[in-house]
């Protein structure tokens, strides 16, 4: 395993307008000087930030040669959080990979990137979402555990995670990784369990990707049944597809290696 503690650079801010706003988004860069190197940007889960991630996307990088971007979305992490009283639209996905995603990449001079998105539970979504929204502007996508469609299962462990927010020291926990833990819970709680939610479904948009598509899931995911990347496959039929056993929704925490290899022999395949 490598050294990985110093392949990650010390976090940092860069400015945005999206969403009718200016905000602050916390951004990391793994091996800037790989310059000729394939860009790999990792969007996190609904209560993830960069730093969340750990050296995970440190040692995919390492392992298959390429560049990193990891950054904690609007009200996550370090990044400007989410005012109390704002609440988030049923399509607030689709806003990131429409606006979020593209005004960053020009903040950071990466416009013309063709960057591969790595997309964990609501990033995998994000991540199938811009794809669709901009089928030329991915290379590939590796979504795990992603979300097309809301399922009984979702929505059970999200009224869950409700309760140990409010009764366990799940509040502190997150304070480790986000500067404002309240601003990350309750954005993506409050919307996962609005009732308007549970007619959320993206499964429209998966035609209009062209680039190539790994999707993970494990087997024991608590947040969604293995219908969520069949679905995938059924719609976006050129989709590769990887079921990782003793694997819950966080492959890259449950099956960190096996996840590594998926993706980096997917992504020397692309060439």
């Amino acid at each position: 395993m490598p050294n990985t503690a110093a392949l990650a650079k010390t976090p940092t801010h860069v400015r945005i307008r999206a969403l009718g706003r200016e905000m602050d988004i916390e951004y990391s860069l793994i091996s800037p000087e790989k310059r000729d190197a394939d860009l790999i940007v990792f969007l996190h889960e609904g209560l993830g930030s960069a730093s969340m991630w750990k050296d995970w996307p440190a040692q995919l990088c390492e392992a298959a040669g390429c560049r990193g971007l990891a950054f904690s979305r609007y009200a996550y992490g370090a990044s400007t959080p989410r005012p109390p009283d704002e609440k988030w639209s049923v399509e607030y996905m689709h806003d990131q990979a429409r606006e979020v995603l593209p005004a960053l990449f020009e903040a950071l001079g990466l416009q013309d990137e063709k960057p591969v998105l790595l997309g964990h539970s609501d990033g995998g979504s994000i991540a199938l979402l811009y794809a669709a929204m901009y089928p030329d502007a991915a290379k590939a996508i590796v979504v795990a555990a992603p979300h097309i469609f809301v399922e009984d299962i979702s929505i059970e462990n999200i009224e869950r995670a409700r309760v140990a927010y409010l009764e366990t020291d799940l509040s502190q926990r997150l304070a480790r990784y986000h500067d404002d833990p309240d601003s990350a819970f309750w954005g993506w709680n409050d919307i996962w369990l609005n009732p308007a939610f549970r007619h959320w479904n993206i499964e429209s948009y998966l035609d209009k990707i062209r680039c190539p598509i790994l999707a993970l899931q494990g087997v024991d995911d608590e947040y969604g049944t293995l219908e969520q990347i069949r679905g995938i496959k059924r719609i976006a039929t050129h989709a590769k597809l990887c079921i990782i056993e003793r694997c819950r929704h966080s492959a890259h925490k449950d099956q960190p290696e096996a996840f590594i290899n998926e993706v980096t022999d997917f992504i020397r395949d692309l060439s």
